[in-house]
């Protein structure tokens, strides 16, 4: 009874104070008009103590929070939710619930600076049960069409923002250069012209034309610099190569970033020629901010600073006078606030520097609106996981998919064959479907989410007279005219997705020769967050689509295979024939892939 009634109090408490800020006064007049964000500003920064302005640089993860109280205590400008962080009850409205009471802490404090909320929304709202969850970018990436993108970055904007929360580490614009790496889907593609494209699409998806509107979130471009191009793939690694090359290759994108009007970038965790990224004032002041003229805030990765050669405090004091402006620090909240100040006061960080940053930060704050409108905007709750964003999602499945081979048109299929056998482990799996970076961190197989797989969406695109079964690993193919073989990669994120061999599993490939071996044509369709191995397995095949990592609309997979709408992806990176051939890029000398780049069939 206790907690139910302490559970009252809070949602009153909460409501309550919804309504009162609503009902501030607004300008009634011209003449009334607030003052400029940099006088805003300015005005705001004059009246912070250093404690103040140190808490707005700092950001905590909600788990390690060791009081609620210490969001006031000690001014905290920031929270996240790491991969799989959420609250007890994962839902729309729980989330909301959580971020708001969050804030409510924040507005406790003397100069009522709300908090700025981020999470990994990479391919959707991908933390929150029941969200619409979208093709990893890899996928996006094979689509060339940015409107779309654009559009299925407004979807998730809508989400995140119906849950609260005002900020999306994303988007991701490495370009790939060896798809050993465990991050390969992350990325949009091999090439920088992908990642223009996209990060200009994305982070206007994101943000819209004026950051403050209902339903607009801050985007974060990242990883700056490089991490798409370290030796070997190796995450969290080391990149060789002349400025002119990091220059072409990888700077590209933050520039359409930038030029989009992102206002804020997360540095890599990846090192060029030695350096770590997270101490280079060279290319985060110098460069980005200097030379690039980029005028938001710059933030670390998940403990990237603790990277740096030296103690906690040297790697602090390396990294803010690098130009990172806010630290995800996330744990050791206390004792990143105390090393700082500590670090002003023996002016070994200038108090100019934390200025700036804060400066930074709060200009950030005050576009977004978040001193205006603190709380979850309520009326974009219920449109989480919506009938009309998951159509979006499923038309960016449509357009990701790639036909690699289609021998004597065997494709589309007829939708009036007396019986479709799917087989394979990723065909009635929508965990395998959506891959790393869903409900998790690492992702999981099985029934993580709501969606639809690539089993049930053939199941709906058929009529009742024609029988669709499953086999796990193709051992029952009786009665079968052909078979779907739905078979690729199991769910992973970051380095332990690094991988020395991208042949397909023993697993898959057992499934693949029951099928050959029963004489029934088949279609293989690899679920797969990067090219794999699969020269051998092509050979033998009728048919071949890379799906890559499609998400919850496998609805989609279903409407090309069938014919309603026509193949129209083109690969996004080269595709190797062998593990020998990795890297291997467009315009590599001796360039001899099994399919080009830009390689796709279509009907």
């Amino acid at each position: 009874m206790i907690k139910i009634l302490n559970q009252l109090y809070f949602f009153i408490l909460i409501i309550s104070l919804i309504i009162l800020w609503s009902c501030k006064e607004e300008p009634s007049s011209p003449n009334d008009q607030l003052p400029s964000v940099s006088e805003r500003v300015n005005s705001l920064l004059s009246q912070m103590s250093l404690d103040e302005k140190i808490g707005q640089m700092t950001q905590a993860e909600r788990g390690a929070l060791q009081n609620i109280t210490d969001i006031k205590t000690y001014f905290l400008g920031s929270l996240l939710s790491g991969g799989g962080s959420a609250p007890s009850t994962n839902s729309p409205q729980a989330w909301a619930d959580m971020y708001d009471y969050f804030q409510y802490y924040a507005l406790q404090t003397k100069l009522k600076i709300p908090l700025i909320y981020g999470i990994d929304a990479v391919h959707g709202h991908n933390n929150v049960f029941g969200a619409t969850i979208f093709p990893h970018n890899i996928g996006l990436g094979c689509t060339r069409n940015p409107q779309l993108i654009e559009q299925a970055a407004r979807v998730t904007a809508e989400e995140v923002s119906g849950t609260g929360i005002d900020w999306t580490f994303a988007p991701c614009i490495a370009t790939v250069r060896d798809e050993r790496w465990g991050r390969t889907y992350e990325g949009f593609g091999e090439t920088a012209e992908l990642s223009v494209m996209m990060a200009d699409a994305m982070v206007r998806g994101f943000q819209g034309s004026n950051l403050s509107d209902y339903g607009n979130i801050l985007a974060c471009a990242k990883h700056f610099l490089g991490d798409g191009g370290t030796q070997g793939g190796d995450d969290q690694g080391n990149v060789i190569a002349d400025e002119q090359t990091i220059r072409r290759l990888h700077l590209q994108g933050f520039i359409s970033a930038i030029n989009a009007g992102v206002k804020s970038i997360m540095i890599s965790y990846s090192s060029i020629n030695g350096q770590k990224m997270h101490g280079s004032k060279y290319w985060i002041t110098d460069v980005l901010k200097d030379e690039l003229g980029f005028k938001g805030f710059v933030v670390s990765d998940w403990q990237g600073i603790d990277q740096l050669p030296g103690d906690y405090k040297s790697d602090i004091e390396t990294s803010i006078n690098a130009g990172i402006d806010m630290v995800m620090v996330p744990n050791n909240y206390i004792e990143f606030i105390q090393y700082l100040k500590e670090l002003v006061n023996e002016n070994r960080v200038s108090i100019e520097r934390i200025d700036d940053a804060v400066r930074r930060i709060l200009t950030v704050k005050f576009e977004l609106g978040l001193f205006e409108k603190p709380f979850t905007d309520r009326s974009l709750t219920p449109n989480v996981g919506s009938t009309a964003h998951r159509s979006v999602a499923r038309q960016c499945v449509r357009e990701s998919l790639v036909l690699l081979k289609n021998e004597n048109n065997f494709l589309p299929l007829s939708k009036n064959i007396n019986h479709i056998l799917v087989a394979g482990k990723n065909g009635l799996d929508i965990g395998n479907q959506c891959g790393g970076w869903t409900i998790s961190w690492q992702g999981n197989s099985g029934d993580i989410t709501t969606g639809t797989t690539v089993y049930q969406g053939i199941k709906n695109a058929v009529p009742s007279s024609t029988t669709v079964s499953y086999s796990f690993n193709g051992s029952s193919t009786q009665g079968a005219d052909v078979a779907v073989v739905v078979v690729g990669e199991t769910p992973y994120a970051e380095g332990n997705g690094d991988r020395n061999d991208l042949s397909l599993s023993s697993e898959d490939i057992t499934t693949i020769n029951n099928i050959k071996n029963a004489g029934i044509p088949y279609v293989i369709i690899l679920i797969s967050g990067r090219p794999m191995i699969i020269t051998n397995e092509l050979a033998d095949c009728n048919a071949f689509v890379a799906a890559w990592l499609p998400g919850t609309e496998g609805q989609g997979i279903a409407d090309v295979l069938f014919g309603d709408y026509n193949f129209t992806g083109k690969l996004s990176h080269s595709w190797p024939r062998s593990m020998n051939q990795i890297p291997i890029n467009i315009g590599d000398a001796n360039y001899d892939p099994l399919f080009p780049y830009g390689f796709g069939l279509s009907y």
